[in-house]
């Protein structure tokens, strides 16, 4: 029998438990950075803004906005789509998005303040 040297050696048994999950048909793991992969998005409202002010989702991703700011604040939609209630410190609004499109949004109690989910 002859010994195994170098750094073939050392790799054969990593590559050899690699080819058996494999073959045994493990779950393999994928990671993505694709914003519109993401099938729910956070977004704060801080310092009278949106953040982030741009959110793309996929259709049927739900979208969270919480309020961070210590005044209230709504998230409503220009278009009708949704609808916040008022939003006092750390109160949450959640909305589901089944249909693509652009879906601008403002606060109805300070109008300058608006953002945009754009759904693909």
């Amino acid at each position: 029998m002859t010994k195994k040297s170098g750094w073939v050696a050392g790799l054969a048994t990593p590559v050899m438990i690699a080819m058996v999950l494999l073959a045994a048909g493990s779950p393999s793991v994928t990671a993505t950075t694709d914003k519109a992969s993401a099938t729910a998005a956070v977004v704060n409202i801080d310092n009278f803004s949106f953040g982030p002010q741009t959110v793309t989702v996929p259709v049927g991703a739900t979208v969270t906005w919480t309020n961070r700011d210590d005044i209230p604040h709504t998230a409503v939609s220009t278009e009708g789509a949704f609808k916040s209630k008022v939003m006092d410190t750390d109160e949450k609004y959640s909305y589901t998005f089944t249909k693509a499109g652009n879906y601008p949004y403002y606060c109805t109690i300070h109008p300058k303040m608006t953002g945009q989910i754009v759904v693909q």
